[in-house]
């Protein structure tokens, strides 16, 4: 037999056996030269909000770890929801990736009767970035100066305090909601649509409380213009102010978390490389003191550690939200 023919007979012979073409070789050749282009994240929400700054600021670390430009694509609508369920049915290449939130992956299910995604099945995780506490603040006229005195004001005062949040269904109105069952106070909830309304009409005395995220309220507090109670873990502007558990409630610490995800089937071996490039980013010190300048702590766990976060959150939140029958507007 002719070389040419032995040598056909052999490569027929190893991919029959699954060796030349099996399963590895038919991803891994693609995935060698990863990343070849440059990397987009949808933030499902607006420029210039929360989310957004915590992602630019992540943005220039991440692309250096990569090698390639990252590039951050705002669609916002629907609490997030709608730039998530692009994101999760993208083209699972590791060229479109996923700004995630607690409220986007964790809440969404329960609030959002016709979610355009899985939190669990349609999105990988990637890692952790960083947490943010929630903050009670509440109108300076409220004579209460402390959780306890609160508290206190609460139960001599059924149904006279109204809390405000950034929206039905938002984590600051689940937080309310949660203090409530910790507590066993009685409040009446005042959505809002966004923070500065709800800020406004807590000001000018028109609601009494309100639980938020420390970046949009340290002006105002620092201002005289809100006072601030506890919060439910330390954050850079609060030094002082003394946490949920200090004041007294056990098992009360909502919080917001940053993490990075994939659509589900993405190959490991990429998802493995962007975990890698995460890593390098969150070990930047000038990233890390510029997070904790924003409010955000940085927090950084293994993908199955996130996952393990995401299920649990996915159980509180939701429950408190079917409790209540919280609907996003």
């Amino acid at each position: 037999m002719k070389p040419q023919a032995l040598r056909r007979r052999a490569l027929l012979g190893l991919a029959a056996a699954g060796i030349l073409y099996g399963p590895a070789a038919s991803w891994s050749a693609p995935e060698a030269g990863y990343p070849a282009k440059p990397v987009t994240i949808i933030v499902p929400f607006p420029a210039g909000g929360g989310t957004d700054v915590i992602f630019r600021s992540v943005q220039q670390r991440l692309q250096a770890a990569l090698g390639v430009s990252v590039i951050i694509d705002n669609r916002s609508g629907a609490g997030g929801t709608v730039g998530t369920g692009f994101g999760a049915k993208a083209n699972p290449d590791g060229y479109t990736l996923v700004a995630a939130t607690t409220s986007t992956i964790a809440s969404a299910d329960a609030v959002y009767p016709k979610l355009p995604y899985d939190p669990v099945k349609d999105l990988v995780p990637i890692g952790t970035i960083g947490t943010t506490p929630f903050v009670l603040v509440v109108t300076p006229s409220l004579a209460a100066r402390d959780v306890k005195g609160f508290i206190d004001y609460a139960k001599a005062h059924p149904q006279a305090l109204n809390y405000g949040s950034i929206g039905n269904g938002s984590l600051s109105h689940l937080a309310g909601e949660l203090f409530k069952q910790r507590t066993g106070i009685e409040m009446i909830h005042v959505p809002y649509r966004g923070a500065a309304p709800a800020q406004a009409d807590l000001m000018a005395g028109q609601i009494q409380a309100l639980f938020d995220n420390p970046p949009s309220l340290l002006a105002q507090v620092r201002g005289g213009r809100m006072r601030a109670l506890a919060i439910s873990e330390s954050s850079a502007g609060f030094e002082g102010l003394p946490t949920f558990e200090q004041a007294g409630i056990k098992g009360f610490k909502p919080q917001l978390w940053y993490g990075l995800m994939a659509p589900a089937a993405t190959p490991q071996p990429v998802v493995q490389r962007l975990r890698t490039a995460l890593d390098a980013a969150m070990r930047d010190s000038a990233l890390r003191a510029d997070m904790q300048s924003k409010g955000v702590t940085p927090w950084t766990v293994p993908p199955d550690a996130f996952q393990a976060q995401i299920r649990s959150d996915i159980q509180l939140w939701g429950g408190i939200a079917r409790s209540v029958n919280a609907k996003a507007e």
